[in-house]
Order: structure tokens, then sequence, then C-alpha cells
């Protein structure tokens, strides 16, 4: 094998094994409607829809718990997008027990459901129609990492040298 074709080699390899990082949950898979939480009204009830957001509250409620989520636009692998934008709000109820201390504020989910209803509640003073969707499958998906703090932590280039307490280079930048 040729210096060339090694490179090509390990190419392929390489995406082949990035691609299986990106895998979307079978469950999520398929045709569900551009319906936007915000969007919803009477005529949307019924349809079947993937929504995915953050984790606003947990309430276990007698036999099923309901999450309020906000929603946020999907990613190819259908994770919430990491962004500063919103859909809308939307309240979605499983039955059975779900520990608000997995499903914690500020997790990302995506789920697929039915449309029920329309709940109105109170945001402050503000009236907001809420669409509750019967959870069919939910996907919790792992907190995210920040990659600046992640291998290096908060200091670096820096550290704090005894007896000066002041940030001095590491490494020559």
């Amino acid at each position: 094998m040729n210096h060339t074709s090694r490179v090509i080699s390990l190419t392929i390899l390489t995406f082949a094994v990035l691609s299986g990082c990106t895998t979307v949950p079978e469950q999520l898979k398929g045709d569900y409607p551009t319906l936007r939480p915000k969007d919803t009204n009477e005529q949307s009830l019924g349809m079947q829809v993937r929504w995915a957001g953050i984790i606003l509250e947990t309430r276990p409620e007698d036999g099923h718990t309901c999450f309020e989520v906000l929603s946020r636009q999907l990613e190819k692998s259908m994770r919430p997008q990491n962004i500063d934008q919103s859909d809308g709000r939307f309240v979605a109820c499983k039955r059975g027990f779900f520990d608000p201390e997995v499903f914690k504020k500020k997790r990302e989910v995506t789920l697929t459901g039915k449309l029920i209803h329309i709940d109105v509640r109170k945001i402050g003073d503000f009236d907001y129609n809420f669409p509750v969707v019967d959870i069919d499958f939910m996907a919790l998906w792992p907190v995210r990492r920040n990659p600046r703090y992640y291998h290096y932590g908060p200091y670096r280039p820096y550290y704090w040298h005894y007896p000066h307490y002041g940030p001095y280079w590491r490494y020559p930048y």
C-alpha cells in the first residue's frame, strides 16, 4: 500500500466512524409536519408532531408526568439546536413517573406524539396557549460540554503561582 492509498483509506474510515456518532434514534425518524408550537390552533389537534426543546419544568401528577418545554428547532441528528431562538412553548405528558432530578430544568429533549388539546396558562401576567402533546417517544439528550472548560479547565493558559497570586502565561502564546 502506498502513502496515497493509506491516506484515502484513513479518511474513509474517519468519515465512517464520525457518521456513526450522528445517528438518529429509530423512533424519531419519519415524516412529520413542520408545525411549530407557537403556530398551533384548534385545527392542528390530532396531528402527530416531532418537537424538541429545553425542559423548563417537570411536574409529576397522578398517573403521569408533564414537562413544560421551550421549543427549539431540530438539528439533523434530531437534537434541539443550541441557539437562543424559540418556536414557542409546549407541554408534553407521558404516563408513569419521571424523576424531576433526572428530567431537570435545562435538559434537552426530543419527542414524538399527538397533539391532544391547547391549555391556557399564565406566564407572568400573560395568558399563553400551550399545545399539549401525548408523548409516544421521548429522547433525553446528554448534557452538552463546553469545550473551553472541558479539557483544560477555566484557567488555561494561566496558572496561579504562589506567592505572587497572579496569572502568568504557562506557554508562549
